[in-house]
């Protein structure tokens, strides 16, 4: 009797830190990020509600075309708590993603929130892959008007199949949702993750590997 009260008292202080530690509704009206505070929260600290201003709430700059000049031929322009410090503890940011011809937004995760992507202007191969054992590549070209979904956390690209600039725009389920480019993270690394761990890793030999980690 007394080891199930344990357990039971158990699980409710476990369910109980739970919900305190996902609580989903805010307990203020807002708050704005102050990234001059030396605070650590999970987030940013809280400007004094008596300096905030319409500014805090305010982002200009998404309707100009991003710089697709680079080796991936692709330009996201983030909208985060870090450029708009009003969207900090309220669960939602957003993107345009500019595209050369045959540009791509390379093969990344954002660990932190569920992405839904509408294309603009252009045609766009979208695509993300489940998780393991299976590894399934769901993938699907869409055109101006669609719309698609990445779930949190899985790898997931685009890429401009038209003959022109292709732009979307994308909405995330946090306000920092992070962003984790596979190549960057795998062969960019700093200090380098050693060669002969991702020969074995990736099946090839440590000098495809050298080569890989000196582009990045």
């Amino acid at each position: 009797m007394a080891m199930n009260i344990l357990l039971f008292s158990s699980i409710a202080l476990s369910l109980a830190f739970l919900a305190l530690a996902f609580e989903p509704s805010p307990l203020q009206d807002f708050c704005v990020a102050d990234p001059t505070s030396s605070a650590r929260v999970n987030g940013q600290a809280c400007k004094s509600p008596a300096s905030v201003v319409a500014n805090d709430f305010s982002f200009s700059g998404l309707h100009i075309p991003g710089n697709t000049s680079n080796p991936n031929g692709s330009r996201v322009t983030p909208v985060t708590a870090a450029q708009l410090p009003g969207l900090n503890t309220l669960g939602i940011s957003m993107a345009r993603v500019d595209y050369a011809p045959w540009g791509i937004n390379p093969p990344h995760t954002h660990p932190r929130a569920t992405e839904i992507l509408t294309v603009i202007e252009g045609s766009l191969q979208v695509g993300f892959v489940t998780s393991n054992p299976d590894n399934s590549l769901i993938t699907k070209t869409l055109q101006k008007g669609d719309v698609f979904v990445f779930p949190v956390g899985l790898v997931h690209f685009q890429r401009n199949v038209g003959t022109g600039n292709a732009v979307a725009i994308a909405a995330l389920s946090s306000q920092n949702p992070g962003v984790i480019t596979i190549a960057n993270a795998v062969f960019g690394s700093k200090p380098d993750i050693s060669s002969d761990i991702l020969a074995k890793a990736f099946q090839v030999d440590m000098t495809v590997v050298d080569w890989l980690q000196a582009k990045f």
